[in-house]
């Protein structure tokens, strides 16, 4: 917790709903700017780190972002944060549709556009306040204050007056100082479990790379005891079946379905991991129209366009799916095991070929023929179980691991619900 120190609340006249919600008998509301101080410091002549807002991330430097310094001559107009302060970032995402407010907490000073809102919690504990933002409590009011839609450059057309007229709770000092505790003990929990899961990925690459053949080399700089020859190159044609790619069924006149037989997009692949649950349904009539491109367990798929190379294998719960034309698919025959070469193209090397080959600037692309010419070492059956074994185990605690943190992500959304808007009291 910050050790900012905050001031109590002037009496108020009592309200007990805002946002549409009910609040304790016990809790004033006020609006926004009864509690918090606009930040109206520029930066003017000096040089001070620039930062931007990342939806769902936070503070990020600016030119990480965007690739390069975007304040130019209206630097000197940009606002000054110190640590504990807040900004709201009018711009609108798929997550964030009303914008999204972030606590400088990692930096004694930056920089900011001034085209955000930015403000301190002068009444109240500030520390509670950001579990109050975070939790996305003023949506709902922002929604119904925006008027009309998004600015050309990007910004939701909303006010700083409406803004800071927004109705916030005000709970009895001590609650706020005890909800803020439990929440960020949560935040805590979280940033543990994903440090953990970053360590399990950060390992799985380093298997990656030391179990497979680095360019150039016929073998790989570790191995299980007992192996010593050398690794066979093939083309990725020469051990598939079938590679092929699929197509939109509306182009052959089929319609999307409410339910039926699961048809995959790229979105179905992420991190180099199959995601059951990002697809459209198509019909019986449409997937034997499309028969060609049907896919099955253990049937590898790969990117053609946009984030080309990013592969995933197909689940044994996937009875009978299909994919579309940006993606490929890839059936290994008997000289290789499908989870062996699945985890082959996802290594770093064989990420690395795959933008040396592709075609296209605005949307990359491969082409078939392309990926049947990728270069892919193999070495004898049993040391592609071992391999193939030893990654699936890994892969089995990461997605452990993954599942464990969005559980705990969850919870704490649902505890931040009940104690922020008073269905659960705590003592201070």
């Amino acid at each position: 917790m910050t050790n900012m120190i905050y001031t109590a609340m002037p009496a108020l006249p009592k309200k007990h709903h805002t946002n549409a919600v009910v609040l304790p008998s016990e809790w004033n509301t006020c609006p926004l700017s009864s509690i918090v101080e606009e930040i109206s410091e520029t930066v003017g002549t000096r040089k001070i780190e620039t930062i931007s807002i990342s939806a769902g991330i936070g503070f990020v430097n600016q030119a990480e972002k965007f690739g390069r310094e975007l304040s130019g001559k209206q630097y000197e107009k940009y606002i000054v944060l110190h640590k504990g302060d807040f900004s709201y970032n009018k711009g609108n995402s798929n997550i964030y549709p009303q914008g999204c407010i972030y606590r400088l907490n990692n930096r004694t000073e930056a920089a900011v556009p001034n085209v955000f809102e930015s403000f301190r919690v002068s009444v109240g504990n500030p520390d509670y306040y950001e579990q109050l933002f975070l939790s996305g409590f003023l949506n709902r009011q922002l929604y119904s204050k925006i008027n009309r839609g998004v600015r050309d450059n990007g910004l939701l057309n909303l006010k700083g007056k409406d803004f800071y007229s927004c109705e916030v709770p005000y709970p009895p000092l001590a609650e706020q100082e005890r909800i803020a505790e439990i929440l960020i003990q949560c935040d805590r929990v979280i940033e543990v479990k994903e440090q953990k899961l970053d360590e399990l990925k950060q390992l799985k690459k380093e298997f990656l790379r030391k179990m497979f053949p680095a360019k150039g080399c016929d073998t790989p700089e570790i191995r299980f005891p007992g192996f010593t020859g050398a690794w066979e190159q093939r083309k990725l044609g020469n051990i598939s079946d079938f590679i092929t790619k699929g197509a939109t069924p509306t182009t052959y006149g089929f319609s999307w379905e409410s339910s039926g037989i699961p048809f995959f997009r790229n979105d179905s692949i992420k991190n180099n991991v199959f995601v059951f649950g990002e697809f459209s349904y198509i019909s019986e009539a449409a997937n034997e129209a499309l028969k060609r491109s049907e896919v099955q367990e253990d049937d590898i798929l790969i990117a053609i366009t946009g984030e080309i190379g990013k592969v995933g294998i197909i689940p044994a719960s996937v009875k009978k799916a299909n994919i579309n034309q940006h993606t490929a698919r890839i059936r290994i025959h008997k000289d290789a095991l499908p989870y062996f070469v699945y985890q082959y193209l996802a290594s770093d090397e064989t990420q690395k070929e795959y933008q040396k080959i592709k075609t296209g600037i605005s949307m990359p692309q491969l082409s078939l023929e392309q990926v049947r010419k990728i270069a892919i070492r193999i070495p004898e059956e049993d040391e592609q179980k071992r391999i193939a074994e030893c990654l699936s185990n890994l892969d089995t605690l990461i997605t452990l691991h993954q599942r464990e943190l969005e559980e705990t992500k969850t919870y704490k959304k649902t505890l931040a619900k009940l104690l922020l808007t008073g269905i659960v009291r705590v003592q201070g």
